[in-house]
């Protein structure tokens, strides 16, 4: 297994010139620095039908979100995607998963509603999950007012949004409701274990970081229970039911095995599950898709499976 090449040119460029790690900032400027790199290597000027930010009522104030509307959307109700971004819980925004967003909405022909949580650590564990189950409750009571068809919601993610978006499956299973879909899970947090073989392997160098991922837990989970389904959603007791499910990974990301542990598991369940691992990618590749042509044909691959589950 190797680098993708692309993959390999921007990690030597980064080596060649290094700046401060986002770990090494406070948290203000390790969110500036972050919208840089989405600004920096994503996609910009991505086409939409329509784009409109909301405020809808959640479990302590009102949570931002952002509807993105498809290009070629016709009259009747479309699909919907709850999107929850990825930073850890602590970094990434709306403006930080603009042009992933826009694309899902363009490649699946579904809205997207984008969901910008609480994050850590002004707001810990299990806020952002709250806020996140809170906005799908809001998708399905208010479809007709937003243009969806309530029937189809799916909820993805990207890393601590993966995480999210298994969680919230969970939630929703457990209390029969909101009726999920389908779950697309990108790179996803599935467990607080730092020690696999995929963090051994790829602990620096490779964008995401095993010291990266110890300061984002310890910022949002700030001792709380790590065997907690809601941050550690691979030890639930029983996966069997949940929402069929498309899981992405990345060779050279520290997140890989249990983002293929958590696909292993839902398949062993009997919930219908397509694991896909991209073995020269490193984490995050899915927001780098103005710098790797792979990351724009796994972003196309995932919405056309997302497309297919919805239709």
């Amino acid at each position: 297994m190797a680098l993708d090449p692309q993959a390999k040119g921007l990690l030597d460029a980064m080596a060649a010139n290094p700046g401060p790690r986002i770990i090494d900032l406070p948290v203000p400027e390790a969110r500036e620095m972050y919208r840089g790199i989405a600004a920096t290597l994503d996609l910009q000027g991505v086409p939409i039908g329509k784009v409109e930010d909301r405020n809808i009522p959640g479990p302590d104030g009102d949570i931002p979100v952002r509807l993105y509307t498809p290009v070629a959307a016709g009259g009747d109700a479309l699909p919907v995607l709850v999107y929850f971004h990825g930073g850890g819980w602590v970094i990434g925004d709306l403006e930080t998963h603009d042009a992933l967003c826009r694309t899902f909405a363009n490649e699946a022909g579904c809205k997207v509603v984008a969901v910008d949580y609480r994050l850590a650590p002004e707001h810990r564990f299990p806020a952002a999950a709250d806020d996140c189950l809170a906005a799908v409750k809001w998708v399905e009571a208010n479809g007709s007012d937003i243009g969806v068809d309530a029937t189809r919601i799916a909820v993805a993610g990207d890393s601590a949004g993966g995480n999210l978006a298994a969680v919230v499956s969970q939630l929703a299973k457990a209390a029969k409701g909101p009726k999920i879909a389908f779950q697309l899970l990108i790179y996803p947090v599935t467990d607080t274990n730092v020690d696999t073989a995929s963090y051994r392997a790829n602990a620096t160098g490779y964008f995401l970081e095993r010291d990266g991922m110890i300061w984002f837990f310890d910022h949002y989970l700030n001792g709380a229970d790590r065997n907690d389904t809601r941050i550690a959603p691979l030890k639930a007791a029983s996966l069997a039911g949940l929402p069929p499910a498309y899981v992405v990974t990345a060779g050279f990301d520290p997140l890989k095995d249990e983002g293929r542990a958590y696909a292993e598991a839902l398949k062993a369940a009997g919930v219908p599950t397509e694991y896909v691992n991209y073995e020269g990618m490193i984490h995050g590749f899915f927001n780098l898709q103005g710098a790797f042509d792979v990351s724009r044909d796994a972003v196309k691959a995932a919405a056309k499976a997302l497309k297919e589950a919805l239709a």
